[in-house]
């Protein structure tokens, strides 16, 4: 028994310490800093992750956090590691929105406000054909509000993701779509906050994947390597494909926890990383602020949620990538931090709860004044 003690003690003074940070790559990787030294608390880190292997917290796999810019704390608590590719779902979407505000910049996609159906004309005629479908923009896609019948929460939705796999042709699963209507007590667009009415829906930013790849005239996968994973340093990156062999935009992308908290914290630098404006600061700022209402405490940017964790009375802004199982990359401003949280709670109940709370009463709480 002493032994074991005394192996577990050894492990909590390394993961709070410089070193934890280890494989240090030669290229873009992380600052490294003990966690004291950037107002955090050993012991309490320490603590979370002896509670994260008792299993307290279910299967979380991996916790990093950020803080001023340096890479702070590191811990993994599966035997994958941090070599461990983890798919992290739906976080993918917040991706495919970083590539679409680079297409955007380098003038492969006019505007926010271009219309999707000019390139996608291989999948016309439409079925359900309307008008308005000719209306559909990139910002649409980006902020989860066209006008299709898509709703991944409602199991009665014609667009739910569940029945796009069933399929060969995702994109165009998502364009027959019909028209959503809105009965009385369902707020309009106009009559919503932003103008916009927000339903999750994974089968719009699939198709906002193709639009980017039909665009830039290049695969998505090379396209985010070219864009954003090589100035970034991420060498592994592992895609979904649809039968079609479409990369899936919405969800599914396998990336090392590093190199999650990279993209958490190229947003946190306003869009540098190494001195390099990777992503232009404009394209940071409206993705990170309010553009659809999800609910009365959420809201919803270009594929970020947008929402607070309360400490201790204190209210803490967050912006976040997130998915399935309550994976997390969570930028929190005020305390200048990014926390990366891997997991495999996919048939956990509530598992974004379980993700919120190790971050609201356990890592804000590890914050020395």
């Amino acid at each position: 028994m002493s032994r074991l003690f005394a192996a577990v003690l050894s492990l909590s003074f390394v993961l709070s310490s410089p070193v934890a940070a280890q494989n240090k790559s030669p290229k873009n990787d992380w600052p490294v800093a003990a966690p004291a030294s950037q107002g955090l608390s050993p012991d309490k880190l320490a603590a979370m992750s002896a509670a994260i292997r008792k299993g307290d917290y279910q299967q979380i796999t991996s916790v990093l956090i950020a803080r001023h810019g340096q890479l702070v704390f590191e811990d993994y608590y599966d035997d994958r590691g941090a070599d461990g590719v983890r798919n992290t779902r739906s976080a993918t979407k917040t991706v495919t929105g970083m590539l679409a505000g680079a297409a955007i910049a380098r003038g492969d996609i006019p505007a926010i406000t271009t219309p999707i159906l000019p390139y996608l004309a291989d999948k016309q005629p439409l079925e359900n054909a309307d008008p308005r479908k000719g209306k559909i923009t990139v910002e649409d896609l980006l902020t989860m509000s066209s006008l299709l019948e898509c709703d991944d929460e409602n199991q009665f939705s014609r667009g739910n993701e569940e029945r796009m796999y069933l399929i060969e042709d995702w994109v165009k699963f998502y364009l027959d779509l019909p028209v959503k209507g809105f009965p009385a007590w369902v707020p309009k667009p106009a009559e919503s906050p932003y103008g916009r009415s927000f339903a999750y829906c994974t089968a719009g930013v699939t198709t906002l994947g193709a639009v980017i790849q039909r665009a830039t005239k290049t695969p998505l996968p090379d396209y985010a390597r070219k864009v954003l994973f090589a100035p970034l340093g991420i060498e592994t990156a592992e895609w979904q494909f649809s039968p079609l062999g479409q990369a899936q935009g919405g969800g599914g992308l396998g990336l090392k926890s590093r190199d999650l908290l990279k993209l958490g914290q190229l947003y946190a630098n306003g869009g540098t990383w190494g001195g390099q404006q990777i992503i232009p600061a404009a394209w940071v700022k409206a993705s990170v602020s309010p553009q659809a209402q999800v609910d009365d405490t959420r809201n919803y940017g270009y594929l970020l949620w947008l929402y607070p964790y309360a400490h201790k009375g204190v209210s803490h802004p967050s912006w976040q990538m997130a998915g399935t199982g309550g994976n997390k990359v969570v930028a929190i401003p005020d305390l200048d931090m990014v926390i990366t949280i891997t997991t495999t709670n996919y048939g956990v109940r509530n598992p974004h709860v379980i993700s919120d709370k190790l971050i609201s009463d356990v890592i804000l709480d590890a914050v020395e004044p």
